[in-house]
């Protein structure tokens, strides 16, 4: 049975729970403190693991996530129970709870900051720390049913990508800078997901049928009048996604200018400008669209 409170972490438990919504799917939402500013010309040191502790039980709860992680020495602190919600995303009146909306929303901060220096040596990402117990972290998560999943995509860069339907969808891990309703661009990067299968329990079994997203099939595929399933799934998930540049439905399965435009409306919706958001898709766009398998 999954743990309310992580195994190994320090418990601060800061008595303000509140339930999360179990009408939407377990997720986990990776943040970093970024408590100061620094650069590669400019490094500064890392703050202590207490100070944030004592910041998150102190002036600082109304902020607080669940879980407080040093990448550096492993270790942890959490404040609320898995269960509850926690107080690290911004909630705006109406539209969805983003701190509750899963059966888990499990907010993890991890202390860092771009360009922080620890022994002597700069870190200018995430990733490049030793990640120290980042396993046990990603096994506690797992357990409370969130899937070793990047919906929006793993992190790469401080870069915002949002959506709400998405969102409200699929469960997952998600970046701050995936979550609606908020405009932060953390945590940059994040170690991989390590495996879950167990020694000594057999091998594991190959997956059964076929991928849930359809594969990115080549630029060379979008041209115009060629008909195919996958552009009719491409042309409702620009749809649902807010960017519907079509004159109309039909032939929704033969690539043509509306397809152009409306995907052109999606890479600019992605952050992508100039010949990156043409309106034809390259496979990064296209991952992040989520065109379910035909």
């Amino acid at each position: 049975m999954a743990e309310l409170w992580m195994p190994g972490a320090i418990k601060e438990d800061l008595g303000n729970s509140a339930a999360c919504d179990p009408a939407f799917p377990a997720k986990a939402i990776a943040h970093i403190t970024a408590d100061l500013k620094a650069t590669a010309a400019a490094p500064r040191d890392l703050v202590p693991f207490t100070t944030l502790k004592r910041f998150f039980t102190g002036s600082g709860k109304q902020l607080a996530p669940h879980i407080l992680w040093d990448p550096f020495s492993g270790s942890f602190a959490q404040f609320f129970p898995a269960t509850s919600r926690s107080l690290a995303l911004l909630d705006g009146p109406g539209g969805t709870r983003t701190n509750r909306a899963g059966k888990v929303v499990i907010q993890i901060e991890a202390l860092f900051f771009p360009h922080c220096r620890v022994d002597g040596r700069v870190f200018a990402s995430l990733s490049e720390t030793p990640c120290k117990d980042w396993s046990k972290l990603n096994a506690w998560v797992r357990s409370w049913g969130v899937p070793d999943h990047w919906p929006m995509d793993h992190p790469d860069g401080f870069t915002a990508h949002r959506s709400a339907s998405v969102w409200q969808s699929q469960g997952g891990w998600y970046a701050h800078a995936h979550v609606p309703e908020n405009d932060h661009v953390d945590p940059g990067s994040w170690p991989m997901f390590v495996d879950g299968h167990q020694p000594g329990a057999g091998p594991e079994k190959p997956p059964i049928g076929k991928p849930e997203q359809e594969p990115f099939p080549g630029a060379s595929f979008f041209h115009a009048g060629h008909k195919s399933p996958v552009i009719a799934a491409m042309h409702r998930r620009l749809v649902a996604e807010d960017c519907n540049r079509y004159q109309s439905g039909a032939d929704a399965d033969v690539w043509g200018s509306g397809d152009v435009k409306s995907f052109a409306a999606w890479q600019h919706k992605l952050g992508f400008s100039g010949g990156d958001a043409d309106g034809i898709p390259g496979k990064s766009s296209w991952d992040r669209l989520h065109v379910p398998n035909v």
